[in-house]
């Protein structure tokens, strides 16, 4: 019967290389205030309105409907329908536009937008309150937000001096005060009042002397082991009489724990699936892992680690899909390490992440009074030995999350 239970002398040898968990490491979260939410906070503050319970029941529906980055997504004319066939209230358009105004006072500033631009007016209307003297950037960008917003936002700036009359001195400084407003109000509170979110690795990479090492974060998954109070309870009707009652609770707890031992084995052969595709990616992928540098990453699919660990590719992508390395350089998810290869001028096979990271330092490093176009920037990549289409540019820029070049446009400071 001992073969129900394992010391720590029957664990694989890969357990006992990775699994630095004891009880007195345990896991325990950090203590956080959550604090008020951010709908809660705008019911306190229409609570503390001098409004009547008709007008409050429009006011908590309204709030109801604005987001969590600050804005309301329904229309004016679709709350008064609502409120009619759902709460019973034959409300006015101008009521709904009334109480609106009010929400749109409350904190923090911004709330209750229909869309960015109003948004920014709210904003705007409010710190042109405030002023005691009146200040032209100020009311310059208000101008240009109520105004020429389309093309403020496409950038245009010719345009906008040429209509407003003013000069790129007066443009910049009413530029400047736009960026210090926020476009979406509500997420700064949203985010202190959401639960904090904690990214637990599941492997660790360090770098001792020029050698990889690589552990196995098991803090979620203790040693298992059959408890020795069934152990003990086995030998004992197995050593005994043997009536029918006996002979059925032996064969009720015989079978509990063959389910239990297939459960724990079970556990171990995925602790090993796990270390053994990590162990190949690291293996893999080493230049970058010893140096950070993305253009050492090796071009590298799903069936590369697959053929090496001799596994189904489901079963690799399962694990990169959701499994996050720690290393000497930041956490990432294992998938950010997979990518498709290109061919260099001569020849050389090299990962596509390469060419996005030598994509975004020529953005980065552009001058931003004359960004460079997406045919400039494939110009600029092929003397350097990467010779792709500008449409791949294009692709490659929007997969960074990098605009047009006119929308990167700066004006001279």
């Amino acid at each position: 019967m001992d073969d129900y239970y394992k010391g720590e002398d029957e664990i694989p040898e890969y357990k006992l290389q990775t699994n630095n968990y004891s009880r007195d490491n345990e896991h325990k979260e950090i203590p956080f205030s959550t604090g008020i939410s951010f709908h809660e906070l705008l019911k306190q503050q229409l609570g503390m309105q001098y409004l009547d319970d008709y007008k409050l029941q429009i006011g908590y529906y309204i709030i109801g409907n604005i987001d969590d980055s600050g804005y309301l997504q329904r229309s004016v004319d679709s709350i008064v329908d609502d409120l009619a066939f759902m709460q019973n209230i034959d409300a006015k358009k101008e009521e709904v536009e009334e109480v609106l105004s009010v929400i749109q006072e409350f904190d923090p500033p911004g709330v209750g937008g229909r869309n960015l631009q109003e948004c920014l007016l709210i904003q705007l209307k409010r710190e042109m309150k405030t002023e005691t003297e009146t200040d032209e950037a100020l009311n310059l960008a208000y101008k240009i937000i109520k105004r020429y917003f389309n093309e403020f936002t496409k950038k245009h700036y010719d345009k906008i001096m040429k209509r407003a009359d003013i000069t790129e001195d007066q443009l910049k400084a009413a530029i400047d005060v736009v960026l210090t407003l926020n476009p979406k109000p509500g997420n700064s509170l949203v985010e202190t009042s959401r639960n904090n979110q904690y990214i637990i690795p599941d492997f660790t990479i360090n770098n001792n002397g020029g050698e990889l090492e690589l552990t196995l974060n098991s803090w979620n998954t203790p040693e298992l082991r059959v408890s020795r109070t069934y152990t003990n309870m086995m030998q004992d009707l197995a050593n005994g009489k043997r009536g029918k009652a006996e002979k059925e609770a032996f064969s009720f707890i015989k079978k509990k724990m063959d389910s239990a031992k297939w459960f724990i084995e079970a556990v171990r052969q995925r602790q090993n699936t796990l270390y053994i595709t990590m162990k190949a990616i690291m293996d893999y992928q080493r230049e970058y892992f010893l140096t950070g540098d993305e253009t050492k990453l090796h071009p590298m699919i799903l069936k590369n680690i697959a053929d090496i660990v001799g596994m189904d590719i489901s079963t690799i992508s399962r694990v990169a899909n959701s499994k996050y390395v720690q290393t000497p350089f930041g956490t990432f998810l294992l998938k950010s390490f997979f990518s498709e290869s290109m061919q260099k001028d001569d020849g050389e096979e090299v990962s596509t992440r390469e060419v996005k990271t030598i994509l975004r330092d020529l953005i980065e490093a552009e001058n931003k009074n004359k960004p460079l176009t997406d045919e400039q920037l494939r110009n600029e990549l092929k003397e350097k030995g990467y010779p792709i289409a500008r449409r791949t540019v294009a692709k490659y820029r929007e997969q960074l999350g990098i605009p047009v070049a006119r929308l990167r446009k700066e004006l001279k400071v």
